[in-house]
């Protein structure tokens, strides 16, 4: 019998064995389309899994419907207030809870008339730095008692991983109040020598820029803004930091650089200048993160990443607008605890971590990352 069948169907039962079967064989992802079979993403690659069934369109969007559910308030969590909503937005964002307690963060959208689903199992349980291979020197950012830190990369990557470590770091270590603002909870903490509250859009807030400004009203000394994307947030998230607070954030951009750009240009020309400046006091420092292929199939996938630590020199860069000198910054403040994207993945073929094949595809600069291994300088701090 399919894992996904029954008699009667049941979407809940059925995406519960669709859990159990995920969790049993070590996939990433979950996706489900109408009149297909269940896709498993495993070790990065998508197929269909033989013991799963196909699903009809109305299976599909019952499990769909299921899942929109649980982004409601309790009071409004109705079967037609969940298709309406799925209807009018096209899109749903949440996360749940499998019966062994693995989370998964879905997205269910519309498609050509019908309903998909898409699943990404969360880690189920906080890693360190060390263990998820990350620089230590991010440890910093959870030491630190104010400013803005912001975490970078492309979809995938890691960025709500490497964030929910260090709200850990500083939940288990420091007496703080922690508020997390995310679309949706993604990683659930449970309050230690720090008190943590988690406000989930759609759910416990209208959006992310009123429960930023609310937070600053329930007396926080760390911030978690799980995107920036509006203006309105941008802003907020800039006086938080400006008023003693430590905020965390992440955004789509693919190097330090370019993240900083992006925050910057968000903004009308009048403004631009005097956000720079703003940035340059508050920013504390920027980590672009990237996931790469392992050396050896079936092992975890590696990270990689340029981390910017922002000092006196850089925040003089940032206010004047001369962000390209930025990089040779980073370049030259390895004994900081800086490093470029360059950096990071030379020290990962020396390491036997990654191909260089690998590498070349992700490098800014090619032709210079075989020079720093031919010459044996792929030292970095990972």
């Amino acid at each position: 019998m399919s894992i996904t069948r029954e008699k009667t169907f049941i979407p809940r039962e059925a995406l519960q064995r669709l859990f159990s079967h995920c969790e049993a064989v070590g996939a990433s992802d979950i996706h489900l389309s109408a009149v297909l079979a269940p896709r498993f993403r495993v070790q990065g690659r998508l197929a269909a899994d033989a013991v799963c069934g196909a699903l009809s369109a109305d299976e599909v969007e019952e499990c769909g419907l299921a899942l929109v559910l649980e982004t409601l308030p309790q009071h409004t969590a109705t079967l037609e207030a969940a298709r309406e909503l799925l209807w009018r937005s096209g899109a749903v964002d949440g996360a749940t809870t499998s019966r062994a307690g693995d989370r998964y963060r879905f997205n269910v959208y519309r498609e050509n008339g019908t309903t998909a689903v898409a699943l990404r199992r969360l880690d189920d349980s906080f890693q360190t730095l060390e263990e998820l291979g990350l620089p230590p020197q991010l440890a910093r950012f959870s030491e630190m008692r104010d400013g803005l830190v912001v975490v970078t990369g492309p979809t995938g990557s890691g960025k709500s991983t490497t964030l929910a470590t260090l709200i850990d770091q500083i939940n288990r270590k420091r007496d703080c109040h922690i508020i997390t603002i995310e679309d949706p909870v993604e990683y659930v903490h449970v309050s230690q020598r720090s008190l943590v509250h988690q406000r989930q859009i759609g759910r416990d807030a209208a959006s992310f820029n009123a429960a930023l400004v609310e937070s600053l009203r329930q007396d926080p000394d760390v911030i978690l803004v799980g995107e920036i994307r509006e203006i309105e947030t941008i802003r907020t998230a800039i006086t938080a930091a400006e008023t003693g607070h430590l905020v965390f954030t992440t955004l789509h951009a693919g190097d330090c650089v370019g993240a900083i750009e992006r925050l910057v240009a968000v903004f009308p020309t009048g403004e631009q200048e005097g956000i720079r400046r703003q940035l340059a006091l508050v920013l504390r420092g920027i980590f672009a993160q990237h996931l790469l292929p392992p050396l050896q199939e079936g092992g975890r996938r590696v990270a990689s990443g340029e981390l910017l630590l922002v000092n006196s020199a850089i925040a003089n860069l940032i206010a004047n607008a001369k962000s390209p000198q930025i990089y040779s910054s980073i370049e030259t403040g390895a004994g900081l605890g800086m490093q470029t994207l360059d950096q990071s993945l030379a020290q990962l073929i020396n390491a036997g971590r990654i191909s260089e094949q690998t590498a070349t595809a992700m490098s800014r600069n090619p032709s210079l990352l075989k020079d720093r291994l031919r010459n044996g300088n792929g030292r970095g701090v990972l």
